[in-house]
């Protein structure tokens, strides 16, 4: 899973942390699937969700930072049942992602990416999507759990925690406080991560550490200034750059996968 980081793989990284960063700063969501999907492109795929696990637990603490302290307990009593199964979930997850051959992965990041876009567009309506967030996007602690250990399980093994995401967006929430929320719930359980990565071996070297450090660094400077950008875009620009772009990296991923390019 080690690589040579060459100059042009190291600029490589630093546009992919700050590009983005500037998209979850616009969007409230999106870093890990972004820099992951767009990383797995150029990279092992393996190597390229380790190297995103410093720069995600980076930008969710910088959001985070926005909600206030009543917001930090209620939030926290109110989605302790998602968090705790995502964490659990999640462990089992990198506990695979070093076996993983690498040419299924890509093709398997590729269509996550594209299952994303497509059951997070508005054009047209999926039959029967409606009626399975209906049965299990419900507010109820089985309900979390149940979307918080598989969500946790695809999180660890790819950095693709769309589940989370969607369910969390299915609670009625003001956007500044979903953006908070999300972030409080990735903080969590990518804080287990780092230790969990390094207890599992999946660090191959100090380089990977450092360069994944260093990211951090393009990463949040990406959110703030995609914070900034944020209130002179409309929801439908928003949602349809971020989603144009995934769609890009699925094709990309699955082509490479299947030996295509």
């Amino acid at each position: 899973m080690s690589i040579a980081f060459s100059p042009t793989i190291l600029g490589v990284i630093i546009v992919v942390a700050l590009l983005s960063g500037a998209v979850n700063g616009v969007a409230g969501f999106g870093f890990a699937v972004v820099a992951t999907m767009a990383l797995a492109s150029v990279i092992d795929p393996a190597t390229a969700v380790v190297l995103m696990i410093l720069p995600i637990l980076g930008v969710n603490l910088s959001l985070v930072s926005g909600l206030s302290g009543q917001d930090l307990r209620t939030c926290g009593r109110r989605f302790a049942p998602l968090v705790v199964a995502a964490t659990v979930g999640t462990v089992v997850g990198m506990a695979v992602l070093d076996v993983l051959p690498e040419a299924p992965l890509r093709v398997g990041l590729g269509v996550v990416s594209l299952a994303f876009v497509a059951t997070t567009q508005q054009l047209f309506s999926l039959p029967g999507l409606g009626g399975a967030k209906e049965r299990c996007f419900v507010e109820t602690p089985l309900a979390m759990a149940g979307v918080g250990a598989v969500s946790g399980v695809l999180f660890g093994a790819t950095n693709v925690g769309v589940q989370l995401v969607a369910y969390v967006r299915s609670c009625d929430l003001s956007h500044g406080l979903f953006v908070g929320v999300i972030a409080l719930v990735f903080v969590g359980i990518n804080g287990l991560r780092v230790g969990a990565a390094a207890a599992l071996g999946l660090y191959p070297d100090a380089t990977v550490v450092a360069v994944s450090v260093a990211a951090v660094v393009p990463a949040v400077l990406g959110v703030e200034i995609g914070k900034r950008i944020q209130v002179h875009v409309g929801d439908r620009f928003r949602q349809g750059a971020v989603l144009g772009l995934l769609t890009v990296i699925g094709v990309r991923l699955i082509a490479g996968g299947l030996g295509v390019f």
